[in-house]
């Protein structure tokens, strides 16, 4: 079975509804970032800071460009308009992927190890078993690192609507 954008789409519905209650809201997002804050115990308070405002982001654009009803949560069916809308989230995606991107690479070098990069995606909520395939799609070096640059990349083309042959389709069940 081919992966689509839509199936992308509910993965990340699935992970941002932290709490499970079927809607997205601003709480979600504040605990997804505290639990992928947490694991990056390695990063500096400002590369912390950047992925907790991104996330802040990301809950101030869901809620502005999705919430219709204004009730202040936003329902799967209401966040599935994000993949016919995918103008409206570029900078919001941008943002997010150089933050966790750069959360991944706390000495500066420009690498990742696979260790720090499996606690950050299990932090998110990914399975084990598919970060696994997704860290070795992206190539790893001898000495099991990839480029923060290929990371950043892989999470911008993952939420891009009209790819469909993307390394995050690693990522859905």
């Amino acid at each position: 079975m081919a992966v689509t954008a839509e199936d992308r789409t509910k993965v990340v519905f699935e992970l941002f509804d932290v709490d499970h209650n079927g809607y997205l809201e601003e709480s979600d997002f504040a605990a997804m970032s505290t639990r992928v804050e947490q694991v990056a115990d390695g990063s500096s308070d400002a590369a912390k800071a950047a992925l907790s405002a991104s996330f802040s982001k990301w809950w101030t654009t869901v809620e502005r460009e999705l919430d219709a009803n204004r009730d202040g949560k936003v329902s799967y069916d209401e966040f599935t308009a994000c993949v016919l809308s995918p103008e409206k989230f570029d900078d919001t995606v941008t943002d997010f992927a150089d933050a966790l991107s750069a959360l991944g690479d706390p000495d500066g070098d420009g690498l990742i190890e696979r260790p720090l990069f499996t606690a950050l995606m299990l932090a998110i909520g990914f399975n084990p078993a598919n970060v696994d395939a997704l860290f070795d799609f992206f190539q790893p070096n001898s000495e099991d690192r990839i480029t923060v640059r290929v990371w950043r990349d892989g999470i911008v083309e993952y939420y891009h609507p009209t790819k469909s042959d993307v390394a995050g389709n690693y990522l859905v069940p």
